[in-house]
Formats: C-alpha cells, structure tokens, sequence
C-alpha cells in the first residue's frame, strides 16, 4: 500500500544530519506496517521490538541506556546482527516505556551512525501528562495519518484518475463527465470505507462494506480501550462521553462544540481535558474559531469556541449510523447529516496536508465552515454535501476581508466564475499550503 510518508521516510534516511525518528499518530494508521516495508526495501536488514507487548525489552531500559549496551541486547534479544547504516532498528509503541524515549537522546548525542526509528500511538497523550521526559532538539518527527482519499485512490489501482484530477484542479477547468461522476463515487467509497489502512485492504479483497464494519467497530473498540488504559477511571468516562458526543455535536446547525451535551452542566473545566486527550491521541481533530480574517489568522483565535471532528471519516460514518444507500445514491439526500460527514471528510484531508483547521463565525449569525492562511491570503471555504450552493456568508467574508478568491467545496465540477473556485469533494487532497 502507497503511503506519502514514505518519501519522507527516505528524506530522512538520507539526510546526512539525521538524529532519531519518531513517528506518530493514531493507532491502526499503519505506522508499524510501513515501517517494516519500508527498512525492506531501504536497508539490508531491521529489528523490530513492540515496547508494549514486550514486557522483557520494556524492562530493559529501567537501568542502563548507553547505545552500546542497548544495540548489545537488541541484538541478544531478535537474534540479529546489527550494522549502523545498515539496519534499522524499529522501537514500536514507544509510549510504554519513557526510559526508551529518553534513550533516543543518547543515541543522537553518542551514537549517529544507527539508524534508529520510535513509532507511538499515543506518545500525545503521555508527553501532554507530563510523564515522559521528551528529547526536545535529539528527534526528527513525522506525523502519519489514516490514508486520505489520493492514498485511497492509489490503493484502488487509480494512480492516472489522481493524476487527472490534481492536471484539473491546477487548471480549474472541468473534469470530463465520465471521469467526474467516478470520482464522485469513489469518493462516495471512501466515506463509508475511510482511511484506516486495515478497512481499505479489507474492502478492496472483500468488496463488502458491511467486513468493513467489522473492521472499524474493531479500531473503534480499541480507542476506547486506550481510553480506560492510558488515563484514570474518572477521566476515562469524560473522554468517552466527550468522543461519542461527536456525531451529535456535527449535526447541529450550529456545529460548535457544546459541552452541556455530554453532559448536563458541563463545562470546559469539567471536559478541557478529555478534549485534549482526544486531540493530542490523534483520534479527534480540533477546529479553532476565529474571530477576524487578518494575517496571521492564529492571531485572532477565539479559544473558547471550537468544532471537533472524528479523525477518520469511515468511523464517522459507522459511529453515525448513517445508511450506506443514501451516500451511494445517485439522488441528491436531504439529510442534514450529509452536510456533517462531508465537513468532516474536509477537515481530515486538510489536516492531513498539514493546514492548521480553523472556522470563522461573526456576531450575527454569517460563519465559514474553514479559513485557510495560504502564505500571503486569507481564503475563505464553505464546504457543501450536494450541487446546490449558497455563498452569503462566503461572499461577505471575502468583501469583509478583502480575499482574493473563495473555495466552494462540493459535488460541483471544477469551475471559477465571480471570484469563487469550485472545487469538488474529491479533490481536496490538491488543497496544499
């Protein structure tokens, strides 16, 4: 499976100043897998240790972590000779062992010429609680996420379909009707199907959504058995009630997020720390409210209004309960949901390219649904589920703010006409800073 994180992976082996990698995300992204293909195909050999399910090497580094005697147990341990520049060494779920982390920095202070890789999973989390003593300055990180809907495509076989689409958007010019309309349903795949690499190899051998379910309500299970593992019990149940808040929270007309529906009475002290918990695991995505439309729009961030998104639309669209008949229909919906799901498949794939999430909401009732700070511009986007599109609050932005040009983001086909690009749904993935 075609990942994008590759290309950085071989930057980085590469890169004569190299230091420690760290790889992070959300677990069942595919970080251990990729890792694995990639030393491969990149080196002569690789050691592979899971830090949470090998108790013996876990213990290890409670005591002594020069590199030398690491590299010596490693190799006693996997039974494998290991060669600087020549193998890499694999440390996965490296948040289990805050002794592992800390070893990293010895590694980049005494011994450069191992190329040495951490995956974590939940490394956010236990750097937020204060329990680890991170090597700030000693690592090179990389962030991976579930695969957005270019990777999809790829491992769909539709390597030339994605290099249309980005020719298109390029140009503006639309996409022929044929190409367009499969686009739109592999598009349509992909949110039921999602980014989780285990779901898409899974639909792609099966061809049945409802394996691919079972898959999700799998990775499902096991977020929420992360939860009752990596915090207290108290603190446990909010971040539960604050991730299956969610779909309710998406489908109001006002997409805030409002803590008195997890609960009555809540507030930001009883559940800011389960929101961050859920942010920083990687499986919720937090889209800030601004204020104004000024350079540096981070500038003018209202921290007291905020939307949270599922990161991995698939799961959404499980955890919704949304019938896959009406995603897969020809007929435009009217189901105000819709308009959830394809907000919260644009919010993914903009995080994915890296562009900080934010929304714009004025005193009156005009809101944008994301702002985007491309180097010198302020652009304002309105995301909608079908053809049918409305730009007031759009259009008022733009004259408000003086935007050179606004994004629409729907099923419409490329287009640009009176300072507005059209945009279709399956082409975010183009939208790059």
């Amino acid at each position: 499976m075609k990942r994008k994180i590759t290309d950085d992976l071989l930057q980085w082996k590469e890169n004569p100043k190299r230091m420690p990698l760290i790889v992070n995300g959300a677990r069942q992204v595919g970080k251990t897998f990729i890792l694995k293909e990639f030393a491969k195909k990149h080196y002569s050999d690789f050691v592979y240790v899971n830090l949470e399910t090998n108790a013996s090497v876990n213990t290890y580094f409670d005591g002594d972590i020069e590199p030398v005697k690491i590299i010596q147990y490693l190799e006693t341990v996997t039974n494998a000779r290991i060669i600087a520049g020549e193998t890499l060494i694999i440390l996965d779920e490296i948040q289990s062992c805050a002794r592992a982390l800390l070893s990293l920095k010895n590694f980049c202070e005494e011994a450069p010429q191992y190329h040495i890789v951490a995956a974590g999973s939940l490394l956010g989390v236990a750097i937020h609680r204060e329990k680890y003593s991170f090597p700030v300055g000693k690592v090179d990180e990389l962030s991976m996420f579930p695969l957005d809907f270019e990777e999809f495509l790829w491992a769909c076989n539709k390597d030339i379909l994605c290099s249309v689409i980005q020719e298109h958007y390029i140009k503006c010019s639309p996409l022929p009707k044929a190409l367009h309309k499969q686009s739109i349903d592999h598009f349509q795949m992909y949110i039921i199907v999602g980014g989780m690499p285990a779901a898409i190899v899974e639909f792609i051998d099966s061809q049945s959504y409802f394996s691919v379910a079972d898959i999700q309500g799998k990775i499902l299970n096991e977020y929420i058995a992360d939860m009752a593992k990596y915090a207290d019990n108290a603190t446990s149940v909010k971040i539960r009630g604050c991730y299956n808040s969610i779909p309710t929270q998406l489908a109001k007309e006002n997409k805030k997020f409002q803590y008195k529906i997890v609960q009555k009475g809540g507030t930001a002290s009883i559940f800011g720390e389960s929101i961050d918990w859920l942010y920083f695991a990687g499986i919720a995505l937090k889209c800030q409210k601004i204020d104004h439309g000024f350079i540096p729009i981070s500038a003018y961030t209202d921290f007291s209004g905020f939307k949270l998104y599922m990161g991995d639309v698939g799961l959404l669209t499980l955890k919704s309960g949304m019938p896959h008949q009406m995603i897969l229909s020809s007929i435009e919906q009217d189901n105000g949901f819709m308009g959830a799901i394809a907000e919260n498949y644009v919010a993914q794939a903009l995080h994915c390219n890296f562009l900080p999430l934010y929304y714009w909401k004025n005193n009156n009732t005009a809101e944008l649904d994301f702002v985007l700070q491309l180097q010198e511009q302020v652009i304002p986007i309105e995301v909608k589920k079908g053809k049918h599109t409305k730009a007031i609050s759009m259009h008022l932005f733009q004259k408000k703010y003086n935007s050179p040009y606004a994004i629409r983001i729907s099923l419409k086909n490329f287009g640009f006409e009176n300072t507005v690009k059209s945009i279709p749904l399956y082409a975010v993935f183009c939208i790059k800073a």
